[in-house]
């Protein structure tokens, strides 16, 4: 079991760096936090893969007062969606005509549904931006798309002041990686060990069944969002 949930988590996490590298590769647009990630790159002079590194231990350090905890696979994917997005720039080319470009844009927003359920349902902690989302609802009060709203609103326009990438790419991930996530996590979920599940039943109401960053949650959270 524990092998799966790992090939599961660095599989997800290269998917999810390489459909980063085909949205920018598209050229229409990309999903809010890239669109930040792209902005900065393009002001510091570093790649999108370190930017995605850098600015994902500076929302880690956010999580500090939501009292948020990363999880194994949330350090993972704060250096190897980078790393990968990187790696998928240097293989993938770029595209002139449309038809490419569209085709490019479809593969990414599936390639990262089906990255997403992969490493959300290996249940090793959610991402840094996600544990931010979740962690803000959860001491604030606020819904989780509430959350996710404001964040993503500031993000997309900050990084749309720096020169970021917005289009219609960013409208088709905005609409479909929601549905496309739950229809697809289900089918990616690990499930729990039995007597991991016994001693959630013993330790109900404790704080650490409480705790943020399980896959059930990350469930939630994609379904409210």
């Amino acid at each position: 079991m524990m092998t799966r949930r790992l090939l599961q988590l660095f599989t997800g996490l290269a998917m999810y760096g390489i459909s980063l590298a085909m949205f920018i590769r598209a050229g229409l647009g990309l999903d809010p936090w890239d669109v930040f990630h792209q902005g900065v790159a393009g002001k510091t002079g570093l790649s999108i893969g370190a930017v995605v590194v850098i600015v994902s231990f500076l929302v880690l350090l956010l999580w500090i007062p939501l009292r948020q905890w990363p999880g194994f696979g949330t350090l993972c994917n704060a250096v190897l969606v980078g790393v990968f997005a990187d790696v998928g720039l240097a293989l993938i080319p770029e595209f002139s005509h449309l038809g490419g470009q569209i085709g490019m844009l479809a593969g990414a927003v599936l390639l990262n549904g089906i990255a997403s359920a992969c490493y959300i349902g290996a249940r090793f902690g959610p991402g840094a931006r996600d544990g931010l989302m979740t962690g803000l609802a959860r001491r604030t009060g606020w819904s989780v798309r509430t959350s996710r709203t404001g964040i993503e609103i500031v993000v997309l326009g900050t990084g749309w002041l720096l020169g970021g990438s917005v289009g219609v790419g960013t409208v088709v991930y905005a609409l479909a990686i929601g549905p496309l996530v739950q229809l697809l996590l289900p089918r990616f979920t690990v499930p729990e060990a039995r007597k991991d599940r016994a001693g959630k039943g013993a330790g109900a109401g404790s704080d650490e069944a409480s705790e943020p960053g399980t896959g059930e949650q990350s469930q939630a959270a994609v379904t409210a969002a």
